[in-house]
């Protein structure tokens, strides 16, 4: 008899369908993250048949943070905060370096 597989959420236990066991496998960490942060396009196949296309890259608003990064921020309300606390320096910077330019 087979062993129960304690490790799965109750959820998962009752959706799972018998042909997907994944017992001894391991996924590899990382595998599309290059592939991701390139740009990836999504189909839809919609009830009638037809197919909508849709191509994301990193220029539509999506930010990828580095895993180093990522462990300091548990949202991304943690990053805006952040940020938005910088913004006020890096205004001053730029002030501060187009009033040198323009003494040359």
């Amino acid at each position: 008899m087979k062993k129960a597989n304690s490790s799965l959420p109750d959820m998962a236990k009752d959706t799972m369908l018998a042909e997907y066991d994944f017992t001894g496998k391991k996924g590899i960490r990382g595998k599309y993250y290059q592939a991701y942060r390139e740009g990836h396009t999504v189909r839809v196949r919609h009830a009638n048949g037809s197919v909508s296309v849709q191509y994301f890259t990193l220029k539509d608003g999506a930010v990828m943070l580095e895993p180093d990064v990522r462990q300091h921020f548990p949202n991304s309300r943690a990053v805006n905060r952040a940020l938005r606390s910088l913004i006020p320096s890096v205004s001053s910077r730029r002030r501060r370096h187009a009033a040198l330019a323009g003494r040359r």
